[in-house]
């Protein structure tokens, strides 16, 4: 069984060794599989990672291949309707990155509001000036929350923290909702009620652009937008038309709009911690290891390829 992992970090490589080398072949790239892919590769299985598109030109330099792994809760990079005409298994690793993409949500946020960020860098030029860094709570605040998944309700948690008043949009009511006693609305009263909001929905065709041109006008004047999930679920447009609002990004789909001076964009970190690395590597050995033992993938996204199909 020959099985090539992409995009892949030392650290990853020496945890997949350690585990899987007396069970598969395996190869390592640090680069992308459309990078690194340079003709045909018999490879049965590969592991890749967001920045590495699956399409049909991929698939055909791959033909032993029998199974994908995304070291990702997001699979948009993959076309999943390839996947299903080709029969191949699809898994991903949901439900790590709650605690770390929630946390890294809420760091932006509270820079929007007190400008820590730029307190920090005048002080170490010495300039302690801050007449002009009037802040605003976060208590009391109305937040507006799309998406319940793991992360979603990670976000909602540190909300109520926070003292806030959570208003949450989800295609399924979640037991969260009256745990914490969420205001579970509609996307209409969402927007309409929110002072800040925060994204943590995948993308699918449904969700994208979520965020319109047409929607946007039921938003507060002066409401705060955070987005660690996908830069389509926001039209580029309104980048141009909300300039006087305040934009926390770590996904952005036009990178032209970085330096517009009401947006704070970090690269796509957000998952970044040693915690959640952790838990990507040990999802997706448990994923690999179901799949070298002809048992039921723990991920499967076989349903969710066939949706997009059909």
């Amino acid at each position: 069984m020959k099985i090539a992992f992409f995009e892949i970090k030392k650290e990853e490589q020496l945890f997949f060794e350690k585990h899987l080398a007396e069970k598969a072949e395996l190869f390592f790239f640090e680069g992308t599989v459309n990078v690194a892919l340079d003709g045909i590769a018999m490879y049965d299985a590969i592991s890749v990672f967001v920045h590495s598109k699956i399409d049909a030109e991929i698939l055909q330099k791959l033909p032993n291949l029998r199974y994908i792994q995304t070291r990702s809760t997001g699979y948009d990079h993959i076309k999943c309707q390839e996947l299903y005409k080709s029969g191949l298994l699809l898994s991903n690793v949901a439900g790590y990155g709650g605690p770390a993409v929630a946390e890294f949500a809420f760091s932006l946020l509270l820079n929007a509001t007190r400008h820590t960020n730029i307190a920090i860098s005048r002080a170490k030029e010495a300039n302690y000036q801050y007449s002009d860094l009037k802040g605003v709570e976060l208590f009391s605040k109305k937040i507006g929350i799309l998406g319940l998944g793991t992360i979603g309700q990670q976000m909602a948690r540190i909300a109520k923290g926070f003292g806030m008043d959570v208003f949450v949009y989800s295609r399924s009511k979640k037991a969260i909702v009256d745990e914490l006693e969420l205001h579970f609305c509609s996307l209409d009263e969402l927007f309409r009620v929110s002072d800040i909001i925060m994204l943590a929905l995948p993308l699918t065709p449904a969700t994208k652009h979520i965020l319109n041109i047409k929607n946007y006008q039921k938003l507060k004047k002066d409401v705060i937008v955070v987005n660690t999930a996908r830069g389509e679920l926001i039209e580029d447009k309104l980048y141009e038309l909300m300039s006087e609002n305040i934009f926390c990004l770590d996904v952005i789909n036009n990178q032209k709009y970085i330096s517009a001076d009401n947006i704070l964009y970090t690269p796509h970190m957000a998952y970044y911690t040693q915690e959640a690395l952790q838990r990507i590597m040990q999802i997706s050995l448990q994923n690999i290891e179901a799949f070298l033992s002809e048992k039921p993938l723990p991920n499967c996204l076989q349903l969710k390829c066939k949706k997009d199909y059909q």
